[in-house]
């Protein structure tokens, strides 16, 4: 008998230690996991990337039409790219999921081409004679600021597009508030060139990290942050061009790379999306 109470006490005894270590254990847990979610959260206010924006969550919420505005030459295969480019816009802008508001053809040749009756367009001067230096696509950021000076358009979001995109789906506004939205190119490397962007981003800026791996386009951004950004786009452009260095490094990215580093001098973030890239052609 008293070796029976005596198992029975040192068997309730163990179930107690197990119960309280069990209980100890899922309130630990329970407390590290609310620490951590409450630092995602902290950190989700930080940086837009973290988190997927709340009104991308909820498309039927959301209204921000946004304007596709694409840069072009009179040159024959920039119109053949042109048109079927904005062949597939016509064919997304209406459909559900879009939020895709009016075009425009940005021509940067400095007068009117045979497609004016076409697609919408809007003519602007290109660069002085010889300041491209053969390399076209100077002139874009030259475009946009003229653009964005003259031209009247009712969205509050604009979408740098270019001729070789193609619209294989609705798209929706994916910027949110001050934070553009951009693709991630693999091959715009701003931190494997650090010697050579420190030319243009200089230290007290911060780390070569803040600048985005992207290019211009595809971008979704707000206009006025746009209004900021492009004339020192188109600054840094030309001056990455007249460094001989930096031309032989960056060569046909090189524009890319100014839109990158002069949204970095603004402090302007963008939200990377890998799934925004449509196609090529």
């Amino acid at each position: 008998m008293g070796r029976a109470t005596l198992f029975l006490m040192l068997l309730a005894v163990g179930f107690f230690f197990v119960a309280y270590n069990l209980s100890t254990l899922v309130i630990s847990n329970k407390t590290a996991e609310g620490r951590v979610v409450g630092y995602l959260r902290k950190m989700s206010l930080i940086d837009p990337i973290v988190e997927m924006p709340k009104n991308l969550k909820n498309p039927k919420e959301s209204n921000r039409p946004f304007h596709v505005a694409m840069t072009a030459t009179d040159a024959p295969y920039s119109k053949w790219q042109s048109r079927i480019m904005y062949y597939w816009y016509k064919k997304q802008k209406d459909q559900p999921g879009s939020e895709m508001g009016g075009f425009t053809r940005i021509l940067h040749s400095g007068k009117p081409d045979n497609l004016m009756e076409e697609i919408p367009t809007f003519v602007v001067n290109p660069l002085p004679a010889g300041l491209d230096r053969g390399y076209v696509v100077l002139n874009r950021p030259w475009a946009f600021v003229q653009w964005l000076e003259k031209a009247k358009i009712k969205e509050e979001y604009v979408l740098m597009a270019e001729p070789d995109h193609i619209f294989v789906t609705p798209l929706p506004n994916l910027a949110y508030e001050g934070y553009p939205a951009a693709f991630p190119f693999f091959y715009i490397k701003p931190t494997e060139n650090e010697i050579i962007i420190r030319k243009f981003y200089p230290e007290e800026y911060g780390p070569v990290a803040n600048i985005d791996p992207i290019g211009n386009s595809p971008v979704i951004i707000r206009k006025n942050v746009l209004e900021k950004i492009a004339p020192t786009w188109m600054n840094e452009s030309l001056r990455m061009k007249d460094d001989p260095v930096t031309d032989k490094t960056f060569g046909w990215v090189l524009e890319m790379y100014a839109y990158a580093v002069a949204s970095a001098l603004h402090k302007v973030q963008h939200i990377l999306r890998k799934d925004y890239a449509t196609a090529t052609i």
